[in-house]
């Protein structure tokens, strides 16, 4: 098994920043691959943002590109996200993900078998 625990999130402005972090611990050579998602009220979980162990790539949901960017620390098995320029449609509920294959899609929340707790992200106008 995985476990997968958040940090970072809080109140921030509009236009302001914000890092979110990931930590894994348990069986961490499963994962090869590790992503974000966010689910705002009443709205589907939608894909951020996504680091691949093959190949170091990172992918992007449309609504986030050029804003947010996802990096990973493989000696302390966490994985990041940091955003700019927040804005308060970004308001949401941030979960970490990983999964054991990197295969298929990257975007889909029903493919990825670890999730984490979530950590609230409110951005305020």
């Amino acid at each position: 098994q995985v476990q997968l625990v958040e940090s970072g999130g809080g109140l921030v402005q509009a236009g302001g920043s914000l890092r979110l972090s990931c930590a894994a611990s348990g069986r961490t050579f499963n994962i090869r691959v590790m992503a974000w998602f966010r689910q705002a009220p009443g709205k589907e979980r939608e894909f951020v943002g996504c680091s691949t162990w093959s190949g170091g790539r990172e992918h992007y949901g449309d609504s986030v590109k050029g804003r947010f960017t996802v990096s990973r620390d493989d000696a302390k098995n966490t994985v990041y996200l940091q955003m700019v320029s927040l804005k308060p449609e970004d308001t949401a509920v941030y979960y970490c993900a990983a999964k054991r294959y990197d295969t298929g899609s990257y975007y889909r929340y029903s493919v990825y078998d670890y999730w984490g707790q979530g950590t609230q992200v409110t951005v305020s106008s």
